[in-house]
């Protein structure tokens, strides 16, 4: 067994800190880990100790200023996820009681302008962890203000607001309901989900679209774009649920019309075959975008 392996998991936490701190911040200092985890100075000095014999190449020494620095031939030894990094550099770590809060470098992130209720969004994730309904007071703009039973079973942020895909009894459909519309919500404790009700039939959900995406064509520089976004010959291909994609396609400006025909800057992305769209519920949410059933339909009529 090697030294790695008798590493308990709360050290190896603390060992991953110090990585994180070499690696994207530069430096370390014993009191970083104090005030990370609240352990006391020996811990702390005993995790630098172990990550020095583990990873030397990576940490050096600085006497005066008692600082470790990250070294040239620095290798990350723990896998850094880059949502979960870029959340931490402009949020800190948690609020937690060791928390470290504000942003760890100079960052500007979005302004959020509704945020869900804590007291609505914990009985929708207890429902989604405990497959239990929740009973919600529930305001849309088609029927107004009404009592609603759903089965909840996953939180989709599409880059604006939280929603939950959830079963709705109401209407018999699975739908999509935005937090920041729930007056309240009380979790049911002794409700039973039906076959028909779980995520299994959700026919949206469980259908995924391959999307293929490339420059805008009315764009001068398509290289650029396509270095942006990382696509490969020009292309990006991604896979995505048919119940989300709308979302997507908004979130990103993407413009989905068969001819790139929509007009402004903002358009940086076209997506080459907007037919993969058929028989998507929310592909109305994506810009320029037309069913074409419903233009052959107009065409007849017409």
């Amino acid at each position: 067994m090697n030294s790695e392996e008798l590493i308990s998991q709360t050290q190896r936490e603390r060992l991953a800190y110090i990585d994180f701190r070499l690696y994207f911040l530069g430096e370390l200092r014993r009191q970083d880990i104090l005030d990370r985890f609240g352990v006391g100075p020996a811990v702390a000095t005993r995790d630098i100790t172990q990550y020095r014999s583990l990873y030397h190449e990576n940490i050096a020494f600085e006497g005066s200023t008692k600082t470790y620095l990250i070294t040239n031939e620095f290798k990350p030894a723990f896998e850094h996820n880059i949502e979960r990094v870029l959340t931490v550099l402009s949020h800190g770590f948690g609020d937690g009681i060791n928390s470290i809060k504000g942003s760890l470098i100079n960052c500007v992130v979005p302004i959020t302008l509704n945020r869900p209720s804590v007291s609505i969004l914990a009985p929708i994730t207890r429902g989604i962890y405990r497959r239990k309904a929740v009973s919600v007071q529930y305001s849309s703009h088609s029927s107004g203000a009404n009592k609603r039973e759903i089965i909840p079973f996953t939180l989709v942020n599409d880059g604006l607001r939280w929603h939950v895909r959830s079963f709705d009894r109401k209407s018999q459909e699975f739908r999509d309901f935005v937090l920041t519309r729930m007056k309240s919500a009380v979790f049911l404790e002794d409700s039973i989900i039906e076959i028909q009700e779980s995520i299994e039939h959700d026919n949206e959900w469980n259908r995924v679209v391959e999307l293929e995406l490339v420059p805008h064509p009315a764009r001068t520089r398509p290289e650029v774009i396509s270095s942006d976004y990382g696509m490969d010959d020009g292309v990006l291909k991604i896979k995505i649920r048919a119940a989300i994609v709308g979302y997507f396609l908004r979130q990103w400006i993407v413009d989905c019309s068969p001819d790139h025909s929509l007009v402004g800057e903002e358009f940086r992305l076209w997506l080459k075959d907007s037919l993969v769209l058929y028989g998507v519920n929310n592909a109305l949410l994506a810009p320029g975008y037309k069913n074409p059933l419903l233009n052959s339909i107009n065409i007849k009529n017409s």
